[in-house]
């Protein structure tokens, strides 16, 4: 099976369309697949669902495609530093639903599983909890959050191989994991891809089993929040 594509848009090739669920990977801006995210704005669709942690910001990551108005809702932990996120959302444009990060996370490996739902304390006597089932267990009152089986994974990783095994790099290993493993096909970016076989199976963080295409790239990363001192 053919995993390495010599493009974003051709890995992306015959799996858009408008009104699709798309989990997508990185904490803030860090491990975002930013190449991916590019390649799906200038493809045009719309309509999306993301189920990521954040929207990015006004002209990076999922951003950019807020921007173009191809995002129709978002399932989402944090929605910081992108003042047209808000703008959209304030405005009735774009649709939210909050997720407790350690909620978002379980909810794609779940996906990934092929576990439909699970129960959890969070959320218990919030907003979080209003329309959900409701049970108790030992005294406890959890709520039942659904698995979020996506149309499409896409993710960045440190280092792959042929096979699409996956090594990523300190913070980016986040929501990367679990995003890649609840689409119905994943499509990962990587700095480096390296000969099969050269990879210790102990530093592999994610099977290529959950892999379906894959692209080697340049990519930006960009620091979110820059704190300097004079000199």
């Amino acid at each position: 099976m053919k995993k390495v594509y010599g493009s974003a848009a051709d890995a992306l090739d015959g799996l858009l369309f408008d009104g699709m669920l798309v989990a997508a990977g990185g904490f803030g801006l860090c491990g975002i697949p930013e190449l991916l995210l590019s390649a799906i704005r200038d493809a045009g669709t719309k309509d999306m669902t993301f189920a990521s942690n954040n929207a990015g910001v006004d002209d990076f990551g999922i951003g950019i495609l807020l921007q173009t108005r191809q995002v129709r809702k978002m399932i989402s932990s944090y929605v910081g530093e992108n003042a047209e996120f808000m703008r959209q959302y304030l405005s009735g444009e774009l649709e939210l639903e909050f997720n407790p990060q350690g909620t978002l996370a379980e909810r794609m490996r779940a996906g990934g599983c092929g576990i439909p739902g699970f129960y959890t304390k969070t959320g218990v006597g919030t907003v979080i909890a209003e329309g959900k089932e409701h049970k108790d267990f030992d005294g406890e009152t959890y709520i039942m959050e659904r698995g979020i089986f996506a149309d499409l994974s896409i993710v960045k990783a440190w280092k792959a191989d042929a096979t699409g095994n996956l090594v990523f790099r300190k913070t980016a290993r986040n929501f990367n994991p679990p995003a890649a493993m609840c689409g119905k096909v994943c499509v990962a970016e990587v700095e480096e891809i390296v000969p099969t076989g050269s990879l210790d199976p102990d530093t592999i963080h994610l099977p290529g089993i959950y892999v379906h295409r894959l692209i080697q790239g340049t990519h930006e990363k960009r620091i979110e929040q820059r704190t300097t001192r004079a000199a």
